[in-house]
């Protein structure tokens, strides 16, 4: 027999069945549960890629806080049963990317490598796949209908740009985004999704903190960065409390040549050997811009769910981007085939460092924060890059020409909308407890908004939850990112 949800309850209520209330709540609680630790804890040029020649790196200040695997790349196994989403491998994919450079108008030219004549397809073929849990395809629709009244935002440098473009593309598959902002220089972008009401913003601020910039177009700077240690960058810290979502990331700025002010004083630089200040090392200033970018964020009350992207690695090969390096592998790399250098060595490591004494913090404040692990499974994805494909037809005229290459940023589309798959993951895990804990709690603590929103994720989603295995979820993102009672 079937009855409306809404009367099934109500007559639960009315009539007062508590023990059967109570069963129904300790399950899904178990249910929850049981879904959460599954889980582990846890449009530019070449140019933004940052001269890596001169890095001087600062003796650590602190004894690391992670293994030397983690930092070298690949995340240690999780205990038996557990599943981490960033441990896994690229394997054969049959099916067709979810949109071309044909049907999305939102690809920058640098990383529009099919319509600049990459020869090869065979890097649009692979898929990332977690060892011990099954990861879903993002599902541009079900997002979409997740997110109505909701904002996001990627904050950060071209990658974080590269990435929302990836996002906007595969959304605009359901409906098109229409931009609502933009800078002067088209850094700063905003979009809104009209029948859902959500917005996509993407936010330039690729040093997190304040910071003169002394760069052209072209990329070439005609001084040091003068970068602000202990300001943040009101690029986004003045919007932090408007967006329900949030995905941060800095780490290859901060290798460019720098001078570092404190207190509105020079406190030394990076890489300036034509002043007369101390230097510090860029691992100095990102450990600094990271830890009170942390601190911000766990003091901050913010009810949203917040996301620090892992920097990501570059595969120049013979060289760097200046100098002849180039990227023109066309298949993914095996585990261990691939290293980080050493500057990228330095920036994982302090990331993991930081974000590892802020997690606990946050979590005993309520703040919602955690990591976005891209780094190991993009270590293995040299074929992905544009090489000399940032340019249109690059060897139309010339076979053996000679351009610069870009195996920094992603092509589009490319192995970079797999960082969906994860997110749209991640994302889903909290609202199997937010469900748990509203059943617990009991509906009579829910607003109607609530409860219209609960309603249309168990509508599409109940029946597959219970045929999936207990390591995956249904897709849906509910409010915040946590429980709310009015």
């Amino acid at each position: 027999m079937l009855y409306n949800w809404k009367y099934w309850w109500r007559s639960l209520h009315n009539h007062n069945y508590f023990i059967i209330k109570l069963g129904v709540s300790i399950l899904l609680v178990g249910l929850a549960f049981m879904l959460l630790y599954t889980r582990s804890t846890g449009f530019s040029p070449v140019t933004d890629t940052p001269f890596l020649g001169n890095a001087q790196i600062s003796p650590p200040p602190v004894v690391p806080l992670i293994s030397q695997e983690n930092i070298d790349g690949f995340p240690s196994v999780d205990d038996a049963g557990k599943c981490n989403l960033f441990i896994g491998d690229w394997i054969p994919y049959q099916g067709e990317p979810i949109y071309t450079n044909e049907s999305c108008s939102f690809i920058e030219d640098h990383q529009n490598c099919m319509k600049n004549g990459r020869p090869d397809t065979g890097y649009l073929h692979w898929r990332w796949n977690p060892r011990g849990c099954k990861l879903a395809r993002f599902d541009p629709d079900r997002f979409l209908e997740s997110v109505r009244n909701k904002s996001w935002a990627l904050i950060g440098d071209s990658i974080s740009r590269n990435h929302v473009q990836s996002l906007l593309c595969i959304l605009s598959t359901i409906e098109k985004a229409v931009e609502v902002y933009h800078d002067e220089g088209y850094k700063s972008r905003r979009w809104i999704f009209p029948t859902y009401n959500f917005t996509i913003s993407v936010l330039w601020s690729p040093l997190l903190a304040k910071a003169a910039i002394f760069e052209d177009m072209n990329g070439v700077s005609k001084s040091e960065i003068e970068l602000h240690l202990d300001i943040l960058d009101t690029n986004w810290t003045k919007q932090y409390q408007s967006f329900d979502y949030m995905i941060i990331s800095s780490g290859k700025w901060f290798v460019k040549n720098a001078i570092y002010y404190e207190n509105n004083m020079v406190l030394g630089c990076h890489n300036c050997p034509k002043r007369n200040f101390t230097e510090l090392g860029f691992n100095f200033a990102y450990r600094k811009v990271l830890h009170n970018v942390f601190d911000y964020i766990i003091r901050s009350n913010h009810k949203g769910m917040i996301f620090y992207r892992t920097s990501t690695p570059d595969h120049f090969e013979n060289g760097e981007w200046f100098s002849g390096g180039a990227c023109r592998r066309t298949v993914p790399a095996e585990e261990g085939e691939f290293g980080l250098s050493e500057v990228n060595k330095v920036l994982r490591e302090v990331e993991l460092e930081e974000f590892e004494k802020a997690s606990a913090k946050a979590s005993e404040n309520g703040v919602n924060l955690k990591l976005f692990d891209v780094n190991p499974l993009s270590l293995l994805r040299p074929d992905g890059h544009p090489g000399p494909y940032r340019f249109f037809q690059p060897f139309a005229k010339d076979k053996n020409a000679k351009t610069i290459n870009d195996c920094l940023h992603w092509c589009l589309p490319g192995p970079i909308d797999s960082w969906n798959d994860l997110l749209m993951d991640m994302v889903v895990n909290v609202i199997i407890a937010n469900i748990a804990l509203w059943m617990a709690v009991g509906w009579t603590t829910l607003s109607q908004a609530d409860i219209i929103e609960y309603r249309c994720l168990v509508s599409s989603s109940a029946a597959e939850l219970a045929a999936r295995p207990t390591h995956t979820q249904p897709a849906g993102l509910l409010g915040h990112g946590r429980v709310t009672m009015k």
